[in-house]
C-alpha cells in the first residue's frame, strides 16, 4: 500500500514539474530586444537571459535526480519505468539546450 503511494506521489510529483511553464520569458523579448538601444538596455537583457539559463539549469538537475531514483529503483515503477526514464532524459536534454541558448544570448548582448 505505501509503495503505491510512493509511486503515484512521484508520478504526481513529475508530471507537475514536466507541465511547468516551458517559456522562461513572461514578457515580450522580441519588443525588448528590438528596443534595446543603451548599452544599460543590453545588461538588462544579458542578466535577464542569464536568471533563465539558472532556472533553466535547476530544472536539468532536479530532473537528473528524477532520472537517478528511476534507474535506481525501477522496480518501482514497474512497465512504466523506461517511459519515466526516456521523458526524464527528453527533458533533460531540452532544458540543457535551453539553457545553453540563453546563455549564448547573454554573451551576444554583452557584447553589444
Amino acid at each position: 500500500m505505501k509503495t503505491k503511494l510512493l509511486i503515484t506521489l512521484l508520478l504526481g510529483a513529475g508530471i507537475l514539474v514536466a507541465c511547468s511553464e516551458m517559456n522562461p520569458h513572461p514578457m515580450d523579448m522580441t519588443q525588448a530586444v528590438q528596443s534595446a538601444t543603451t548599452k544599460a538596455d543590453h545588461e538588462a537583457l544579458a542578466k535577464h537571459y542569464e536568471e533563465a539559463a539558472k532556472e533553466l539549469q535547476l530544472k536539468v538537475e532536479e530532473h537528473k535526480k528524477l532520472l537517478s531514483q528511476y534507474q535506481s529503483k525501477s522496480y518501482l515503477y514497474g512497465k512504466q519505468g523506461d517511459t519515466l526514464v526516456s521523458h526524464c532524459r527528453v527533458l533533460i536534454n531540452a532544458y540543457e539546450k535551453a539553457a545553453e541558448a540563453n546563455l549564448s544570448m547573454a554573451a551576444m548582448h554583452r557584447q553589444m
